[in-house]
């Protein structure tokens, strides 16, 4: 489908000529887009040529009609009196503001493809003709984005100026806002963070916890540094280095002239940290507004193949403390930056549990693909409203867990192609998987070509999922529903009241498992039961126990899952003494608990809980109610039709 839009190609003389959309042409004054981006044209000449999205270099030929535009401004509407609007002017949409991306990766693709469903127009600058972006962008500029003359060209068609990629001229952004053009995030904070030496020593300087770093220009510097933090140590390049490019490690001080040679040498520019006995790696993608506001995103677990990375789980099996501290870090370290946009804050969860800031992204990141399939707001949305200044959105998932899985090449050419495709087709038959295929034209191993998203009751649940897509052994079956309700019991002889409970699970089509866990004869099992639910999928345990009952209690001490206790009859006491049992547990442990031997309620109870967060079940409870009531009614009306003495004789 062609596409109309607007379009700019320059001459040699670099002198900026526009085609519009025939939407711009109105007998009614040109309405101006937002932050002071206007156009001065002539409307009847501009008649005469077609319009169609082209796509055009920074030498392009020269159109017969020159038509200027207004450089965008950051801080002032001032403009030349041609171009002056009425300061009451009314946006159309969200944000006629057009922003221009340097760099048409993926990552520019997915901006695009955000932008498209807000109707803001995005231009991309790139040299590849074919790059991702390009597909789905509203203008595509073929050009270099380290280029300092092609980015001040760009830079006249967009009323804001972001980037998709770090590895820009810092110093190309910084003339830009001298001239009042709008960069987002500012060129301050891109200069900062596309050096990795210059960002620890700022971050460092606003006491953000980092592991122990130096700056080495020689073999003897570098020595020093292995006797100061000892081995493993890790030796990094300053500027360009991502998805492992530019890190290497030396196990010893024999091999610190090979790491460094493997490097690029000292000429490069080189820093070492200390090795950081990390358990995990945490990553925390973090928003922030024009007004300095931040909001963080839930913290997620980063896993790397080869350094790039591979698979990212939302939200990171760690304890809350451990969550807050890595959203206290990434926020501290974001207020410490200036500009709006997206930002990725890599962390690493050591062994006595501290957090301790990696490295930070000024843009949307692979561990925040998986926000476009499970939280309220995407990165990528909410990177847009941020750089044209509309309010942030909601961080927070809109889904219990999410898995993303990068599609990396296994191969090179068409045997790398023949094997993504094979993925991506396994990927399609299971619930919740999500394909996203950037369109490289060219296949490589290790580079990333798309990913898939996983959205589902929890991590564990998903994990199960993702290794049947990977076709690992033992997970075979993609589809398999997980049980959202568990039901235990401490003897088979509990089955004939627990029952009914999977009964009426089953009438309301919930997924339930039914299992012998005893808190007396198999208390390790017990314990494994209750603390590997959650990861699992189950979401509410019904536990059923007769006599001293401690089923319920254990169990709900294990775990954070509602415990729904049944106490069963015994042949003594009349379960009366698993009823006071269930009911009698100390603060802080709560299990919830019905009649004796009712199961029945057990399950409705369940069904209730899981009804809050669940439309479906909601409806089909407050249907079981209503049929409820109509079969009492309609018991009511019999007996009061035939006297209750041909009621009972029927």
């Amino acid at each position: 489908m062609l596409q109309q839009s607007s379009m700019a190609v320059f001459s040699s003389s670099t002198e900026p000529v526009f085609a519009f959309r025939p939407s711009q042409f109105s007998s009614q004054p040109a309405t101006p887009p937002s932050f002071g981006f206007f156009f001065k044209f002539d409307a009847a000449v501009m008649t005469h040529h077609r319009y169609r999205r082209l796509r055009h270099s920074s030498s392009s030929s020269k159109l017969s009609v020159p038509i200027l535009a207004c450089r965008a401004s950051r801080d002032s509407h001032e403009t030349d009196s041609s171009c002056r609007k009425d300061d009451a002017h009314l946006v159309h949409g969200l944000s006629e503001t057009i922003v221009g991306v340097l760099g048409g990766g993926q990552l520019g693709r997915m901006l695009c493809q955000a932008a498209s469903k807000m109707a803001i127009k995005v231009m991309v600058l790139d040299p590849s003709e074919n790059c991702p972006a390009s597909a789905v962008a509203y203008d595509h500029m073929v050009g270099s984005f380290d280029d300092s003359d092609t980015v001040q060209e760009f830079a006249k068609r967009c009323g804001v100026l972001t980037v998709e990629i770090e590895h820009v001229d810092a110093s190309t952004l910084e003339k830009l806002e001298q001239q009042g053009v709008d960069c987002e995030p500012r060129a301050s904070t891109i200069r900062i963070i596309q050096d990795k030496y210059l960002q620890k020593v700022h971050f460092s300087r606003h006491d953000i916890p980092l592991p122990e770093f130096m700056e080495i220009d020689d073999l003897e510097g570098a020595k020093k540094a292995g006797v100061q933090f000892s081995y493993p140590l890790m030796i990094k390049s300053k500027r360009l280095a991502y998805d492992g490019r530019g890190n290497a490690v030396a196990k010893s001080e024999e091999e610190l002239s090979s790491a460094i040679d493997a490097l690029g040498g000292f000429g490069r520019g080189l820093y070492v940290e200390k090795w950081a006995p990390f358990v995990k790696e945490l990553a925390v993608i973090v928003a922030r507004g024009r007004d300095s506001s931040i909001l963080c995103y839930p913290v997620v677990e980063t896993i790397h193949k080869e350094n790039v990375c591979h698979i990212v789980k939302a939200p990171a099996d760690v304890p809350w403390r451990v969550r807050k501290l890595a959203n206290d870090v990434a926020h501290k370290a974001m207020s410490s930056l200036e500009g709006a946009g997206v930002f990725a804050v890599e962390l690493f969860l050591t062994m006595d549990g501290q957090i301790l800031l990696n490295e930070v992204a000024p843009r949307p990141h692979n561990s925040g693909h998986h926000t476009i399939e499970s939280c309220y707001t995407s990165q990528y949305e909410q990177h847009l409203r941020a750089v044209v200044g509309l309010p942030l959105g909601n961080t927070s998932m809109k889904t219990p867990a999410a898995i993303m899985y990068n599609l990396l090449g296994e191969d090179d050419g068409e045997p790398g192609f023949k094997m993504a495709n094979q993925t991506i087709a396994r990927a399609l038959e299971i619930p919740g998987a999500t394909v996203h295929w950037y369109d490289k034209p060219d296949m490589r191993k290790q580079r990333k070509m798309g990913h898939i998203t996983l959205v589902g009751t929890s991590v564990g649940v998903l994990e199960a999922r993702l290794k049947s897509m990977l076709k690992e052994e033992g997970y075979e079956n993609p589809n398999e529903v997980a049980p959202r309700v568990g039901i235990v019991m401490g003897s088979d002889s509990d089955l004939s009241v627990m029952k009914d409970a999977a009964r009426i699970l089953n009438m309301f089509g919930v997924s339930n498992e039914v299992r012998i866990v005893s808190a007396h004869r198999t208390p390790e099992l017990m314990y494994t039961y209750a603390c590997s639910a959650r990861e699992r999928g189950i979401q509410v345990i019904i536990a059923g126990a007769g006599g001293a009952a401690h089923l319920p209690g254990m169990v709900a001490a294990l775990t954070p899952l509602p415990v729904i206790g049944v106490p069963v009859r015994a042949s003594t006491l009349d379960g009366i003494d698993s009823l006071l049992s269930i009911v009698q547990m100390p603060r802080g442990v709560p299990v919830a608990t019905v009649a004796v031997n009712n199961a029945t309620n057990a399950g409705l109870l369940a069904v209730r809980i899981l009804g809050a967060g669940d439309t479906d079940l909601w409806t089909r409870m407050n249907q079981y109610q209503e049929d409820t009531r109509d079969f009492v009614l309609s018991k009511a009306d019999k007996l009061r039709k035939d006297g209750w003495e041909a009621y009972l004789n029927q």
